[in-house]
């Protein structure tokens, strides 16, 4: 029983591990580069792994747009199109302004929250 409960920790963090390099455009290109997206099994595989877009699974996730690289693998041209080094590039500069227009949205976003919250009095008596 403990055996069986070790096991099934080790491949929930094998495919937590895995799952989260998809958010890696040049590891991507790396597995097209090597033949991987072309198999049958490995297709079926990131299938599989859709079960990572259920809350209860993509609360551990610490790279949640790899659930949106999973979900784009699922169609073959995109699998067939990681082979280009440039792809993957482009993939990888949208992430980068995406990370950008999120983080001074969000800087934005709490300087205006900052500013609607009454400032404590300086004044001691």
């Amino acid at each position: 029983m403990e055996a069986e409960d070790s096991g099934q920790r080790l491949r929930f963090q094998l495919e937590l591990e895995f799952v989260q390099c998809l958010a890696n455009p040049n590891y991507l290109n790396f597995l097209a580069q090597r033949g991987y997206f072309k198999e049958r099994p490995f297709a079926n595989y990131l299938k599989y792994l859709l079960y990572w877009r259920e809350p209860e699974y993509a609360k551990y996730l610490k790279y949640p747009q790899c659930l949106h690289m999973l979900e784009l693998l699922q169609y073959e041209h995109f699998r067939k199109e990681l082979v280009n080094a440039q792809c993957a590039k482009f993939i990888d500069e949208q992430q980068i302004l995406h990370w950008q227009h999120y983080s001074r949205k969000r800087l934005r976003l709490q300087q205006a929250l900052a500013e609607q919250q009454p400032q404590p009095s300086t004044t001691l008596k």
